[in-house]
């Protein structure tokens, strides 16, 4: 089927890994097995929430400030929007730091959903949203991550899930992976293949 719409992650797809989580939780006071952030700071109490709420925020401008895009980015995305193909970003990050990143790089998505739009991944309300957002249906969508959440929502979702080996443990989540891709360009291709 015809791909449409283009869903990425944003650190360690659009950007290299930079976010040590290990380290953040460590710093919130969390076991290194508490699981998923977000979900691990949602059963705090108000007051250890706003400090861990600060320390998140301190590691994600850092995060910023020292992005570098993964190879290939800025071609690949600027390849998407000359076929006219829908960019998406779906993050459990913010909106504003998506949008920070974006700015400082010089490269354009078209719509961005993050953690504070509704559940995030796993689930899959971020890449249906961006499908309704885009007037294109999951199965016309490829999603583009480098954890096992992202190929998860696009599976959840009907899209096809796309892993990208830039995170150390990436080959883990290959059986969730319709395509596994080494770096973004290979995108194209994708699509092209779809086009037969």
């Amino acid at each position: 089927m015809k791909i449409k719409a283009v869903i990425f992650d944003l650190d360690g797809t659009i950007t290299a890994p930079y976010l040590d989580f290990d380290k953040i939780r460590a710093e919130m006071g969390f076991s290194p097995d508490a699981g998923p952030l977000l979900e691990a700071m949602e059963k705090m109490p108000p007051a250890e929430r706003k400090r861990a709420e600060e320390i998140l925020y301190k590691h994600e401008q850092s995060a910023i400030e020292h992005s570098v895009l993964n190879a290939g980015a800025p071609e690949t995305l600027k390849r998407l929007h000359q076929m006219g193909i829908h960019i998406g970003i779906i993050t459990r990050n913010t909106r504003s730091n998506a949008s920070a990143v974006a700015k400082k790089h010089n490269i354009e998505f078209d719509a961005v959903v993050d953690r504070n739009d509704g559940p995030a991944k796993p689930d899959p309300f971020g890449v249906r949203r961006l499908c309704e957002f885009f007037k294109v249906k999951s199965q016309q969508t490829l999603v583009v991550g480098d954890y096992l959440f992202d190929l998860q929502s696009a599976k959840a979702a009907g899209a096809t899930a796309v892993l990208i080996k830039t995170g150390k443990n990436a080959e883990q989540f290959a059986s969730f992976a319709d395509y596994i891709i080494d770096s973004l360009p290979e995108i194209i291709d994708i699509i092209n293949s779809n086009e037969k």
